[in-house]
């Protein structure tokens, strides 16, 4: 009987591929099969054995190579044929990065499976763009949210009055919406003059950043 292999779930930074972690670099040493993203950085394949299977999983919008169901059957099919499967996913894979639905499908089908934290472009972004997200003299709190509900949570509306009285908030896929966030919070309490960066490409050579204000900032983006 071919023994069960198992699946690790690898967070793969932010882009710059100098910002993996050791222990993620291990696991893609390690791995059979490398399945990837359309955010992870090419140069972090490189760690991967000559022999090993490099599968593309990437999805953008309206573009999946692969939908989720098929991502999650993919790595229990080839965890059951006894390989090390690296699940490599941008960023931290626990943030908006969907390790939850793929971790239960392993685990529903009884595939061991280890997760290892990765840098998320939340704090590596603004960090690289120069703003640290806490400061002693300025806030003690900060809430991440992503700009872009997927299809499920398009009715589940987020608590806008509760975050336009936080301190600081870290939006992720934010541009698309950007005019909507904006007029939820201005019309929930935020300040008018409350400081807006906006970053893209965040980590890597290529990295913008916008500055502006809350009132103002989604025509500067356009």
């Amino acid at each position: 009987m071919m023994k069960t292999g198992s699946v690790i779930f690898v967070g793969a930074g932010p882009g710059d591929p100098k910002l993996l972690t050791v222990k993620g670099r291990e696991a893609i040493e390690q791995a059979d099969v490398v399945v990837y993203d359309r955010l992870v950085n090419p140069l972090l394949l490189a760690h991967a054995r000559v022999d090993a299977r490099l599968i593309y999983a990437g999805k953008a919008a309206a573009r999946h190579s692969l939908s989720q169901a098929e991502i999650n059957r993919l790595l229990v099919r080839e965890a059951r044929q006894g390989n090390l499967v690296v699940r490599l996913k941008g960023g931290d894979p626990s943030i908006f990065g969907r390790v939850g639905e793929e971790a239960e499908a392993c685990r529903k089908e009884g595939i061991p499976f280890k997760i290892v934290p990765g840098i998320t472009s939340g704090v590596a972004a603004p960090l690289y763009a120069g703003i640290p997200l806490t400061h002693r003299e300025y806030n003690s709190a900060v809430a991440f949210l992503t700009g872009h509900l997927c299809d499920q949570n398009a009715g589940k509306e987020l608590d806008w009055s509760a975050l336009a009285a936080v301190e600081t908030l870290v939006i992720y896929m934010g541009v698309k919406n950007l005019p909507y966030i904006r007029e939820r919070l201005l019309s929930h309490g935020m300040a008018a003059d409350t400081p807006v960066a906006l970053v893209r490409w965040g980590t890597l050579g290529e990295q913008q950043t916008l500055v502006g204000e809350l009132a103002t900032i989604d025509r500067q983006a356009a």
